[in-house]
């Protein structure tokens, strides 16, 4: 049994997140969770809410709520949602933990005793009609680079490239919009990423089988320009961890907060510990997952997330672990997306445009949703949802492949052989045909799912269900059964025994339906299909099955023209 740590990027507790966000890691996470899992492996599956900084800051302002209260509503709020999209969390903590105060002062403290922080005078941009200093995310202008018009000081989410706000033409607040921006004093540390820049490089080169996208992003980091910077891990902000080495208070700091992005990835292992008390485990528990000297060498780690993250997971959190000298687990695959853009535009969560993930869930089940992001995960370029191809993708996979599949054959048999299992003959020809189709299906099925390939996993899926449809269609039971009831019967025994494979292998993908598809097979074995002929045999003649209601609706046009028009503007 392999055990697997997973971990996903952490959403800003800032609002609830677009379906562009929940693509882009959380989902693909618990695709491979869920998969790892049903082939029998032990895995920590981890997210949290990112709590700290000037937009949890801000929108708690917004809703006339303390931060503090702000941040433990939306964590709540985020963690249901996540609940009723089926994503299967060992746990969601978050950054405003104990235990994520008490990890990354840590982390700071050991830095620090090996040289790897320095503490910066520097001057830094001031607000007056804000009446503060803005962190860099907070002011934005046009990018140098790329000229893409909303840059923010830290980083083009257009271009990706890392930036000063200094380096922005034509600045403003993103706050108030003020262009009355000056530059005051201000002292700062800084972690020394330069050192570590070539024992990043090394790390990177030795991870060969990690998307393009990752590593592209990683290397340009690392080599553009003068090559990788120096970071500040420090503002001037009220909301955050305070600054300190370890329990000792850091002088000339005090007041200040760590950035959070030096603290939000050391969440994934601070979550560890939430999981840990959450259910009265020891901290070698915990321990056995994060540090190779308690038992994680044998860990596989994988993370999920869309491009913009990947600098800081591919250098800033991996220059924190390396440079601490501690025996943390480094992460082993790092899976990344591209953006889904929404028909014609871009989601966005600041600007409110695009569904949002409570109201994709007021319109449609979980699972809807789920095999249409999946099987249109932007992998390999941007890809971009459009009410067009999602109903098309429902009616025609959903409805009309699986459905179908699965109504027609319990109806069938029902009307002719009641509600269990029939017995019937040997398979024939055609039934030894299918079971060697799908055998080589579900053994690349696994490679892909192994491999995180998200669309190909959907193309061998859907192609494994189209296959039960096709010797449906070619063997005609309803027709054999009139001349040859016994041999109709043992068809319809295969067909029964496909809904519970099918259930089985579309786990991942549509949890809630595979959960219905074996209810109605009334068995609760779920064991991954190592033999599919074994696996086609498991439901035996006199096993009591019910009718399940419709598994999918298809989307009329009348609906999705209207959901077309709801969704065209701006959420407020």
């Amino acid at each position: 049994m392999a055990r697997i740590l997973i971990t996903s990027a952490i959403p800003y507790i800032n609002g609830i997140k677009h379906l562009g966000n929940l693509v882009g890691s959380q989902l693909p996470a618990d695709l491979y969770a869920r998969y790892q899992r049903g082939r029998g492996n032990e895995v920590m599956f981890l997210c949290a809410t990112d709590e700290h900084g000037t937009p949890a800051e801000l929108a708690a302002a917004k809703a006339g709520k303390p931060v503090a209260e702000y941040c433990a509503e939306m964590h709540e709020v985020q963690a249901d949602i996540a609940r009723r999209f089926g994503l299967s969390f060992d746990h969601f903590g978050r950054s405003s933990s104990a235990q994520n105060h008490k990890l990354t002062q840590h982390f700071a403290g050991k830095l620090a005793e090996n040289d790897l922080i320095r503490e910066v005078s520097e001057r830094q941009v001031y607000s007056n009609a804000d009446g503060r200093f803005l962190p860099d995310r907070y002011i934005e202008g046009t990018c140098p680079n790329c000229g893409y018009d909303k840059a923010r000081g830290d980083q083009c989410e257009n271009c990706t490239k890392q930036l000063d706000p200094t380096d922005l033409i034509e600045p403003r607040s993103a706050i108030s919009g003020s262009t009355d921006l000056e530059v005051r004093e201000t002292k700062h540390l800084y972690l020394r990423q330069s050192a570590l820049k070539d024992q990043l490089d090394a790390w990177i080169d030795s991870k060969s089988d990690w998307p393009v996208l990752t590593t592209s992003i990683a290397k340009k980091w690392l080599h553009d320009g003068d090559g990788l910077q120096d970071r500040g891990i420090t503002r001037d902000l009220d909301w955050g961890i305070p600054v300190k080495k370890g329990e000792q208070d850091w002088p000339g700091m005090e007041g200040k907060v760590f950035y959070v992005w030096f603290d939000a990835p050391i969440e994934y292992i601070a979550c560890a510990g939430e999981w840990a008390e959450a259910h009265g485990k020891s901290d070698a528990e915990w321990e056995r997952w994060w540090r190779t000297d308690k038992g994680a060498d044998d860990v596989r780690y994988v993370q999920f997330m869309g491009k913009d993250n990947v600098p800081f997971h591919t250098l800033s959190f991996p220059a924190t672990l390396i440079g601490s000298g501690e025996p943390w687990k480094m992460v082993d695959h790092l899976k990344s997306f591209n953006y889904l853009n929404y028909d014609g535009g871009q989601f966005s969560t600041s600007q409110g445009r695009g569904v949002f993930m409570d109201q994709a869930l007021e319109i449609l089940p979980a699972d809807y949703w789920r095999w249409w992001l999946l099987s249109h995960a932007p992998e390999n370029s941007d890809s971009e949802f459009t009410w067009e191809n999602f109903q098309a993708s429902v009616n025609k996979d959903l409805a009309d492949v699986l459905g179908n599949f699965v109504s027609r054959i319990t109806k069938f048999c029902r009307s002719k052989f009641g509600e269990t299992v029939p017995e019937g003959g040997a398979y024939g020809p055609q039934e030894e045909a299918l079971i060697a189709e799908l055998t080589t299906r579900v053994r690349a099925y696994e490679a892909h799912m192994e491999a995180m390939e998200v669309r190909k996993s959907a193309q061998e899926l859907r192609a494994i269900w189209a296959a039960g449809n096709e010797y449906l269609q070619s063997a005609a039971p309803w027709t054999l059964f009139k001349t040859d009831p016994v041999q109709a019967a043992a068809q319809v025994r295969l067909g029964l025994n496909l809904i519970r494979l099918y259930a089985v292998l579309s786990a991942p993908f549509i949890p809630a339906s595979s959960a219905r598809m074996l209810e109605a097979m009334q068995t609760t074995d779920d064991s991954w299909p190592e033999d599919v002929a074994g696996a086609l045999g498991v439901l035996a003649p006199g096993h009591a099955f019910t009718v399940p209601e419709v598994l999918f609706a298809k989307i009329s046009d009348e609906d999705r023209e209207g959901w077309q028009q709801r969704f065209s503007g701006v959420r407020s």
